[in-house]
């Protein structure tokens, strides 16, 4: 059967776009949460170009978060004070499902918000907006995992995005959901972004290969420190096995001249670093070559 709680989203990019179309195309109500100047040009259908799958559909559009069961918080991490004026009322909402990168943000919606309300997750995806309410999904995959404290409001949702093609699971190791994705992230969003390079040109580049190796491992090394269960070996394994022609989202702010997410992606690394007294070079490295690229970037 489909899933009929209300999601929202907020953050009609990439990634929200395909969430909000995929559970849509299942059947289940969606509105999307867009600027208030835009919603009178919004589309008031989708349209998804997924390896899951093209389809258009219908959804609805509002300024302001409506009464829903689900809200799915998918704005940039440098979006996100301004992105939450939109929940005027909190407490019309039973679930904040965040999907941005990072880490902090989930102790600031937990100060917001509370504890019961805030449902961590993550994904990884290649996904991008291309026009209001046009999506494309570039990746072949689509990995979304979820804490189980989210397990009785998004079960059903999760058992229909898995039916399109999602691999979802939910999750018990809050530190080793959250940190599972950043030691991935960082350095695939850091290599990319100083390099200007794909991962197929990263990887067969001993130079920038070799800096992604390290991203990797001083961020294990401090993702265990934190209490996460991760294992630099089993990433980098998985990180050979990454399609050649993914660019992160990061480089790509970059290069569009938009704010990138350098210190939610970057910075537990680097404080989590300092609490414990771990050295991390690379991660260093890589982020000074970042802020040249954003300061040059200023600069044309």
């Amino acid at each position: 059967m489909p899933d009929k709680k209300h999601h929202a989203i907020l953050g009609a990019g990439g990634v929200g776009g395909l969430i909000g179309a995929a559970l849509a195309h299942s059947g289940a109500p969606v509105t999307f949460v867009v600027r208030r100047e835009a919603l009178p040009h919004y589309p008031k259908s989708v349209r998804l170009e997924s390896p899951f799958g093209n389809f258009e559909v219908a959804v609805a559009s509002a300024a302001e978060v409506p009464p829903c069961d689900a809200l799915w918080l998918t704005v940039k991490a440098t979006q996100l004070e301004s992105a939450l004026a939109a929940l005027t009322h909190p407490e019309s909402v039973r679930g904040i499902v965040p999907l941005l990168n990072g880490i902090d943000h989930i102790a600031l919606l937990r100060t917001k918000y509370g504890d019961e309300k805030i449902i961590p997750a993550t994904i990884a995806v290649e996904s991008e907006r291309v026009a209001p309410g046009h999506f494309i999904h570039r990746s072949v995959f689509a990995r979304l995992n979820v804490l189980s404290n989210g397990k009785p409001l998004l079960t059903d949702a999760l058992d229909q995005l898995q039916k399109l093609g999602f691999a979802c699971r939910f999750q018990d190791d809050e530190p080793t959901l959250m940190w599972s994705k950043l030691v991935f992230l960082s350095a695939f969003a850091l290599t990319t972004t100083a390099s200007g390079k794909a991962t197929g040109e990263i990887l067969a580049d001993p130079h920038w290969r070799a800096l992604g190796v390290g991203v990797i491992r001083e961020a294990c090394a401090v993702a265990v420190a934190e209490g996460a269960k991760v294992d630099a070996d089993a990433v980098i394994a998985g990180v050979m096995k990454m399609p050649g022609n993914m660019r992160s989202s990061m480089q790509k702010d970059v290069e569009q001249g938009n704010p990138p997410e350098l210190d939610a992606i970057a910075g537990p690394i680097l404080r989590g670093a300092k609490r414990h007294g771990i050295e991390v070079p690379a991660t260093r490295e890589l982020v000074a070559a970042v802020e040249q690229k954003v300061v040059a970037q200023l600069r044309r």
